[in-house]
C-alpha cells in the first residue's frame, strides 16, 4: 500500500479523498487543510462520505511531510496563488513523495515548459527523489490522451478539436466564476482568465502536448474570445444573482497553428445559465460535457458526460480529472524519479468496486 496524502479539500480535494480511499493500492495517511476550522474533522466528513475513514484533517504540513508519505495529491488551487502552489509542490517532492496535481498549468507539457520552472522541479527531484505529474482539472485527459487516442481511429485527420461545454449554475466557486472568468461583471470588465496571452498560458501546454503526440510542428498559438451578456436576471442556488446586461457566457479557443491553419483547437463554451448563448454548442443533456471532434475521414465525435456528488456535472468533471491523477500514482511510484506529463504516464484500468469506502 502506498501511503498517500491529500493536500486541500475543495472541489478537487473532496474527489481526491474519495479516489484515494477507494484505490486498492493506496492508503490515505493524511489530509492537509488550510482552514483551521476543518482541522480535526474526519476526512470522510470533508469528502462527503457517509463512513469514517479514521484520518483527521490537519494544518501541520511539516509533520505530514516528515512522515515521508509515498505520494501527495496536491489539490490546493494554483489559479490565484501559483508561486505558493509551486513552493508547496517543491517541498513535497523534496520530501521524496510522488506528487500529482492539476495546479501548475505550465507543466502540462513538461518538455516545453519554461526552463526556469523545469530547473526548480528537477532540482527538487534530484534533492529528494520524488516525482511530479501534472494533468489538468478541466479535465486534462480530455485535452491530451483522449484526442490522441481518437485521432488514431481515422485514416486522415484535418483538425483535432477539444471542447468543454459547461453551465456554471451549480458550480460552487464564486471567486473563480465571478472574478477570474467574469460572469456577472460589466461587459467592459477584463476577466483575468480571458486577458490576452492568459488562455495560452493555461491551455497552450496541452496544445503543444497534442502536437508532440501527433508529430507535427506548431508555428503559432492563437486566441479567439467571444463574450455575451445576460438578457435577463439569473438567480443561482450557490452563487446568488447575476444581473441582466452583465457577462453571461464566454466562448474562447486556443488554436494551435500548423502550416498556417488552426489544426489543434481547445475550445471552452461556458455559461452562467442555459438560456444564454443558445446558439453556441450545447451538451446533449444536463449542465456540461466534454467533447472531442476529429475533423477528417471519417469524422469522429466523442462526448463524455460525468456526474458526481448527487448528479453534479462540475463534480463529475473534477472526479474524472482526479481519477487520472490518483490512478497514476502506482505507475509513478515504480518509475524512476522525474518530471512526467500525460504522454509519459499510461492510463491504467479501473478498480471494479474494490475497496470501496
Amino acid at each position: 500500500m502506498i501511503s498517500t496524502v491529500v493536500w486541500g479539500t475543495g472541489n478537487v480535494g473532496r474527489a481526491a479523498v474519495r479516489a484515494v480511499a477507494a484505490h486498492p493500492g493506496l492508503e490515505l495517511s493524511a489530509v492537509l487543510v488550510h482552514d483551521p476550522a476543518k482541522a480535526g474533522r474526519d476526512a470522510a466528513d470533508l469528502a462527503g462520505l457517509d463512513t469514517s475513514l479514521g484520518v483527521a484533517a490537519t494544518t501541520d504540513i511539516e509533520a505530514v511531510l516528515a512522515a515521508a508519505p509515498g505520494a501527495v495529491v496536491y489539490a490546493a488551487s494554483g489559479d490565484i496563488r501559483p508561486d505558493d502552489a509551486l513552493a508547496d509542490i517543491e517541498r513535497a517532492v523534496r520530501a521524496g513523495a510522488v506528487v500529482v496535481t492539476p495546479a501548475l498549468y505550465a507543466l502540462y507539457d513538461s518538455r516545453n515548459a519554461p526552463e526556469e520552472l523545469r530547473k526548480r522541479v528537477t532540482a527538487a527531484v534530484d534533492a529528494g527523489g520524488g516525482s511530479l505529474f501534472v494533468s489538468g482539472v478541466d479535465p486534462g485527459w480530455g485535452n491530451d490522451v483522449l484526442p490522441l487516442l481518437v485521432s488514431g481511429l481515422g485514416s486522415d485527420v484535418d483538425v483535432v478539436r477539444c471542447q468543454e461545454i459547461f453551465d456554471y449554475t451549480s458550480y460552487d466557486q464564486p471567486d473563480s466564476v465571478r472574478y477570474l472568468v467574469g460572469m456577472g461583471q460589466p461587459m467592459d470588465y477584463q476577466p483575468p482568465m480571458l486577458a490576452p496571452t492568459v488562455p495560452t498560458m493555461v491551455w497552450g501546454g496541452q496544445i503543444r502536448l497534442i502536437a508532440r503526440g501527433l508529430g507535427v510542428e506548431l508555428t503559432d498559438i492563437r486566441e479567439v474570445v467571444e463574450r455575451l451578456p445576460l438578457a435577463t436576471d439569473v438567480d443561482t442556488e450557490l452563487m446568488g444573482r447575476f444581473d441582466a446586461g452583465t457577462q453571461g457566457a464566454v466562448r474562447f479557443e486556443v488554436q494551435g497553428i500548423v502550416a498556417g491553419e488552426p489544426r489543434i483547437v481547445i475550445e471552452h463554451v461556458t455559461r452562467i445559465h442555459a438560456s444564454c448563448a443558445p446558439d453556441w454548442p450545447q451538451p446533449p443533456s444536463g449542465a456540461g460535457a466534454h467533447r472531442v471532434i476529429i475533423e477528417g475521414r471519417p469524422r469522429i465525435e466523442v462526448t463524455v458526460q460525468a456526474t458526481d456528488e448527487g448528479g453534479n456535472h462540475a463534480a463529475g468533471g473534477n472526479a474524472t480529472a482526479v481519477g487520472r491523477l490518483v490512478n497514476a500514482i502506482p505507475w509513478l511510484t515504480a518509475a524512476e524519479p522525474g518530471l512526467y506529463d500525460a504522454l509519459d504516464v499510461p492510463l491504467p484500468y479501473g478498480n471494479l468496486g474494490r475497496n470501496r469506502p
